[in-house]
């Protein structure tokens, strides 16, 4: 093997940078929150999934400190084998309760959760329906399953009912799979319609609710609770580094549901179980999410707060804290980012190929204060033309 043999990947990277698709890291420094430091500059930031404001919390580093001080700093193997604790037990059983289901399962991620469960539910003789929009892990998981995809058109129910009339009837087993808060969009996916299609063609469904759960519904349990549908048969899956401050993954749903993942799934059986800080912090993040609504109500007083102030502009149709200007080419969001910054705004330009037209993104935090979306919005007025 010869060095000749990786010269086609610096090839590569010049056609990313030529697309403007190339994408670097930049440390940020300082404790998670509203305002950090970057390039040696104190930003206020709008690019974090940190939306109730907890990654920063005491409560949550005080619940993982003492996690680490019981447990030691790793799991040390699978939780089939060394790597189970009674700490994560505890977490799954918290989840469960959040969002009134029978029993939930802690991944290491919520990647592995997705690639994990599907590949474990379906496989060669089955057929997977998926929203066109949905998370990376979701079309992973799809196909690591060997089954038969088929994308429908963006919570377009019209358009999954027409392929489901066409293909269902061909396969063992489906499955629907969607997010619930479109990452890169903030839109919601029309679960009830597509819960009912499921009881009509015998369909099952799960639903990624990374970016609900914490910030919808009443008791923060995420779009299904939002759309009032606990109790309907479904996998929820989520994760616990977005709202709730930690790192991790989870599905929740019936307890044989479950129990058949813990014994099916390979990003489960074969993984080293979550870190016993991880779970002790978002164990904590659980409990403030139930008995700290003022959070998310701050949460959504910002949020609304800034839609107002944004309209004018191109703004895509959103019913969550992710509000995303759209731009007309990679170069300009490029460029507008970079003006956002010089401002003291750090939002990110986000580009195809991960999503199909470029945008600025923007993540509302409970713990943005006035003065933060105030800034955002000056520098918005004069970074931006408007509607364009």
């Amino acid at each position: 093997m010869t060095e000749k043999a990786y010269t086609w990947m610096t090839r590569s990277l010049s056609t990313l940078q030529k697309a403007h698709w190339y994408r670097a890291v930049t440390p940020l420094e300082g404790l998670a929150g509203a305002e950090m430091v970057r390039d040696g500059k104190t930003v206020i930031n709008f690019a974090s999934n940190d939306y109730l404001g907890l990654s920063g919390d005491s409560r949550l580093m005080d619940a993982a400190i003492a996690a680490v001080q019981e447990y030691g700093t790793g799991s040390t193997g699978s939780r089939l084998l060394t790597g189970h604790r009674l700490l994560h037990r505890q977490l799954e059983n918290a989840i469960a309760k959040l969002k009134k289901t029978e029993d939930a399962i802690v991944f290491s991620s919520g990647y592995l959760a997705n690639l994990g469960t599907i590949a474990a539910i379906v496989g060669t003789r089955d057929l997977i329906l998926a929203d066109q929009y949905n998370h990376s892990s979701l079309k992973n998981g799809a196909i690591l399953s060997g089954a038969r995809i088929i994308d429908y058109k963006h919570s377009d129910i019209a358009d999954l009912e027409d392929k489901l009339t066409q293909n269902r009837s061909l396969y063992r087993r489906c499955l629907i799979v969607t997010d619930s808060v479109f990452s890169m969009d903030g839109d919601l996916c029309p679960l009830p319609d597509i819960l009912d299609l499921g009881d009509r063609f015998d369909c099952m469904v799960l639903v990624d609710e990374a970016h609900a759960t914490g910030v919808l519904g009443q008791n923060g349990a995420g779009c299904v609770e939002h759309f009032q549908q606990q109790g309907r048969p479904i996998l929820q899956m989520g994760t616990l580094s977005k709202a709730l401050g930690s790192l991790g993954g989870y599905i929740a749903a019936s307890a044989p549901i479950i129990d058949f993942i813990r014994n099916r799934a390979p990003s489960w059986i074969y993984t080293t179980g979550l870190s016993p800080a991880d779970t002790g912090a978002a164990l904590a993040a659980i409990e403030i999410v139930q008995n700290e609504p003022q959070r998310r109500e701050k949460l959504w007083q910002n949020v609304t707060w800034l839609q107002a102030q944004l309209q004018g502009y191109n703004l895509l149709p959103s019913d969550s804290p992710i509000l995303c200007l759209s731009l007309d080419t990679p170069e300009n969001a490029i460029a507008i980012a970079q003006k956002l910054s010089d401002k003291g705004i750090f939002a990110p330009a986000i580009r195809p190929p991960t999503v199909p037209t470029s945008r600025i993104r923007f993540t509302v935090m409970a713990t943005h204060s006035r003065e933060h979306l105030e800034a955002l919005v000056n520098a918005c007025h004069s970074s931006f033309v408007l509607g364009h």
